[in-house]
């Protein structure tokens, strides 16, 4: 693996170690964060799927609740 910046021995100003001298700023290093493309958009099917089944779940026990509450069940 190498660096994204250049070796240090061959770098200008860096004392024994990889420091700088005092006054200087150290050497410019490559650019490794950020997209290399635009990122797909998730689907929202399974989220409104999800939403549908909990609420008809709901419905169904709430009406169990209210027919047993009426002895009709």
């Amino acid at each position: 693996m190498t660096t994204p910046g250049p070796e240090p021995e061959d770098a200008p100003g860096l004392e024994p170690g990889g420091s700088v001298r005092p006054g200087d700023t150290p050497p410019d290093a490559g650019q490794t964060s950020g997209l290399s493309h635009p990122q797909p958009i998730p689907s929202r099917k399974p989220a409104v799927i999800t939403l549908i089944v909990i609420g008809i779940l709901v419905v169904g026990v709430a009406g169990f609740f209210v027919l047993r509450a009426l002895d009709l069940l």
